[in-house]
């Protein structure tokens, strides 16, 4: 369902470049490899284990996964920045296009009484897969997310009763994303007693 591959020019942030002048903000993300995208491979195996696919960057890789009617677009109510207004995620799910708005420019975002800490480049807010399990998953669905990055799939997942698989190759992004899932695994939970 996930990370989809690491696509951009993500750059490790510290200063906010949208102001006149420099604010640094706390994140622990790096910049990272994203010439090591996947290739054929990857997407014949995920077509094989996965019978729904939503991937997040999918757009860029047409050639592999082929045209599709339904695309998910993450709205993240910006306009005009350095960075893009939205986001897209390709799926071969038969549903016509939706739209998913959520703010989420550096340190604003939609719900800030809740406000997520930023760990990796490509993070997406936990209520965006909550979104996306509504809409997309059913009862008793298995999630693999195969580009957990910050691990927001997982959480939504732990926080909506769906069980999950999570992969992720870098230790450091590894390590941060199981310490999310573990607080939110440490949460009370209804679905624990159903």
């Amino acid at each position: 369902m996930g990370g989809g591959a690491r696509i951009g020019g993500a750059k490790p942030f510290g200063k906010n470049q949208n102001r006149g002048q420099a604010i640094i903000s706390p994140k622990i993300y790096k910049a990272f490899d994203d010439s090591r995208t996947p290739g054929a491979a990857y997407f014949e195996e995920l077509r094989r284990v996965a019978k729904n696919i939503i991937l997040w960057g999918g757009n860029y890789f047409l050639d592999y996964l082929g045209a599709t009617e339904c695309l998910i677009v993450w709205d993240k109510r910006r306009r005009g920045l350095n960075f893009a207004d939205c986001e897209i995620a390709w799926t071969n799910i038969k549903q016509p296009c939706r739209i998913f708005e959520f703010k989420w420019n550096g340190m604003l975002q939609e719900d800030m009484r809740n406000k997520e800490y930023r760990i990796h480049p490509t993070q997406k807010p936990v209520e965006l897969y909550k979104w996306i399990l509504s809409h997309y998953a059913k009862p008793g669905d298995l999630i693999l997310d195969t580009h957990v990055g910050s691990g927001s799939s997982l959480v939504a997942c732990r926080e909506m009763g769906f069980k999950y698989i999570g992969i992720e190759i870098d230790p450091d992004y590894y390590r941060e994303a199981k310490k999310r899932v573990d607080a939110a695994e440490a949460q009370v939970n209804i679905f624990d007693f159903m």
